[in-house]
C-alpha cells in the first residue's frame, strides 16, 4: 500500500469533503482528485499537440495572413459558407484539419 503525507490544510480539506457528504471516505476524495488530475494532463497533452501542429504549419509555410479584422472576418465567413454549402450537397467536410497555404 502507498503511504501519503498530507498537510494540515490537505486533511481538513477531504475531511470537510467527507462531512458534506459529497464522498464516503478519503479514499473516495482522492480518487476523485486523482481522476481530476489525469482529465486535465491529458487536456495539458492534447493542447500541446495542437500548438505543436500550429508551429510545424507556420515552419511549412501553411499560414494565412491578413491586412485588417475585417479582411480575417471575410475569410472566415467564406470558408463557413463554403463548408456549409460543402455539406448541404453531400460533399465530405473534414473540420477543423485542413490547412491552407494562401496569403491574403
Amino acid at each position: 500500500m502507498t503511504e501519503i503525507h498530507l498537510s494540515d490544510d490537505q486533511k481538513a480539506f477531504i475531511e470537510e469533503q467527507v462531512a458534506d457528504g459529497r464522498y464516503r471516505n478519503a479514499d473516495e476524495v482522492v480518487a476523485a482528485g486523482l481522476r481530476l488530475l489525469g482529465s486535465e494532463e491529458g487536456a495539458i497533452q492534447e493542447l500541446r499537440r495542437q500548438i505543436q501542429m500550429g508551429i510545424d504549419d507556420i515552419d511549412a509555410g501553411r499560414v494565412v495572413t491578413f491586412d485588417s479584422a475585417e479582411e480575417m472576418t471575410k475569410h472566415i465567413l467564406t470558408m463557413a459558407e463554403e463548408r456549409k454549402n460543402a455539406a448541404a450537397s453531400g460533399e465530405n467536410v473534414v473540420r477543423g484539419t485542413e490547412r491552407s497555404s494562401r496569403n491574403v
